[in-house]
């Protein structure tokens, strides 16, 4: 049995509608439908949705796990959404939100990047610009967005300058050093 596939995904506020295999949610923050594969059942009982495999193999453990994983993205992004802040580093490094779904990040280069949002994704910064917190319903939207935006200036190891994900570890390199 797979582990993560056999946990419940806690429906909290959102409808759900099952019609057949098609899966079709309402919450606060967004609406949608997910298509799970016929190897597996859906099952609603109280507030929790379950998936059940409709076979036994050995292989069913990799599908029901993965859709049961995604399935619960999809319902908690309609309900909450998801959070991620990216950290600006370094001396006159920063992002300006502009007009419309665009940011214009000062990155130490010789012009400014203006790096468009797609929908689905707002971004607040902070009053110095370096601190960026992104908002979606729409988990790997948000994770693909995120790196995104981290490859327009990835991590200096010796100074530590460059675009990250907050909490995100940095191995710092030693610089040169005086030999006698």
């Amino acid at each position: 049995m797979s582990k993560i596939g056999r946990k419940a995904i806690e429906l909290g506020n959102v409808k759900i509608a099952i019609e057949g295999q098609l899966v079709k949610y309402e919450g606060a923050r967004a609406t949608g439908e997910y298509k799970v594969p016929v190897e597996l059942m859906i099952q609603k009982k109280d507030n929790e949705l379950y998936l059940v495999p409709a076979q036994e193999g050995r292989d069913i453990n990799r599908i029901w796990g993965l859709h049961r994983a995604l399935l619960a993205n999809c319902i908690k992004g309609a309900a909450t959404g998801f959070t991620k802040q990216i950290e600006i580093v370094g001396l006159g490094y920063k992002a300006i939100t502009g007009a419309g779904n665009k940011v214009t990040f000062s990155l130490g280069y010789s012009h400014k990047i203006e790096f468009p949002l797609p929908d689905g994704v707002s971004l607040t910064t902070d009053k110095t610009g370096q601190l960026l917190t992104l908002v979606s319903s729409d988990r790997e939207l948000l994770g693909s967005v995120c790196g995104k935006i981290k490859e327009l200036r990835k991590i200096e190891p010796y100074k530590g300058t460059g675009i990250k994900l907050v909490g995100e570890f940095v191995m710092r390199k030693a610089g040169k050093t005086k030999s006698a």
